[in-house]
């Protein structure tokens, strides 16, 4: 088992680069607390995709911490790794999306493996679920990590989940959102542009967490000219995003994606004003013995 960390995004909404803001009470980082859960789950590789200018600032921080205990390779996240048809506009500055940046890692990546972002606290359950399902997956069973949508909200503003419809633990679909509470229920707002739709709090949401075989990296190979293709007039903004993968993959057949219910709670600074609420969260979770002070002394 293997675990895919997805790190090339600059917090534009955080205001910097939010994978590296001391949250611990020895100052470790969201990815520092990832790593650990993953090393006591069992995982035998972490592969971090970041970008290329990025790679020192990884490498003397979180490299430094994680290396000593867990074999670590770095992927870059390029503009150009996509078909040669297309033309990059020379004001697209982010990355082509979490489909992409996937794709990144097929040469680094060899075993069944579990995709988090690098901003999010996912919490020990969630690594449970996902081992558990690992030891016993055939190829070309995927599947998503699911949070109960009120245990992913911040009450500073929206913030962007696969909301997730199931049919006996089989993924139906995963609708990308602009989510928030309002009374009693939440408002999913979906980024395709169709029309606002509500859930129960308790519904199940995509914090891509996500868990693939290799063989996903074929099927993104095969849909990436089609993106690129029906998207040729919004070049500048476009994202190849992996939860619309993973629903293609499971529509056509391709995949069998179960959803794993988890009862973690997620922590994350999808805002600055998130920065306190996530270092009380950690530091509570220490007190309670579930993480050591210092995590990698």
């Amino acid at each position: 088992m293997e675990l895919l960390i997805m790190a090339a995004g600059m917090g534009s909404r955080f205001g910097g680069l939010k994978q590296i803001a001391p949250m611990g009470p020895n100052d470790e980082f969201i990815i520092d607390y990832s790593v650990y859960d993953a090393i006591k789950s069992g995982f035998s590789k972490v592969v971090f995709i970041i970008k290329e200018e990025n790679y020192d600032i990884f490498k003397e921080t979180i490299g430094a911490r994680v290396e000593p205990h867990i074999p670590v390779e770095y992927v870059f996240q390029k503009m150009d790794n996509i078909p040669d048809f297309v033309k990059i506009p020379e004001d697209r500055v982010k990355p082509w999306g979490t489909a992409q940046a996937i794709y990144c890692a097929k040469e680094a990546i060899t075993e069944p493996f579990v995709v988090i972002n690098a901003d999010d606290f996912y919490g020990r359950d969630a690594f449970r679920v996902a081992k558990e399902f690992l030891e016993n997956a055939k190829e070309k069973e995927y599947a998503t990590v699911g949070y109960e949508a009120i245990k992913t909200m911040t009450e500073n503003g929206s913030v962007k989940r696969g909301v997730i419809a199931t049919k006996d633990g089989n993924l139906e679909s995963i609708t990308e959102s602009s989510i928030i509470k309002e009374g009693d229920k939440v408002a999913c707002t979906p980024l395709s542009g169709a029309e606002i739709f509500y859930i129960e709090p308790s519904a199940l949401v995509s914090m891509n967490m996500l868990v693939f075989d290799p063989s996903i990296f074929s099927y993104i190979e095969e849909k990436m000219p089609i993106f690129f293709k029906e998207n040729e007039n919004n070049l500048d903004k476009c994202e190849f995003l992996i939860p619309d993968i993973m629903d293609e993959a499971n529509k056509e057949n391709y995949a069998d994606v179960k959803v794993l219910h988890t009862d973690a709670a997620w922590y994350g600074v999808t805002y600055k004003e998130d920065t306190d609420m996530v270092r009380s969260s950690i530091k509570k979770l220490v007190e309670n013995g579930e993480y050591p002070n210092n995590l990698w002394g």
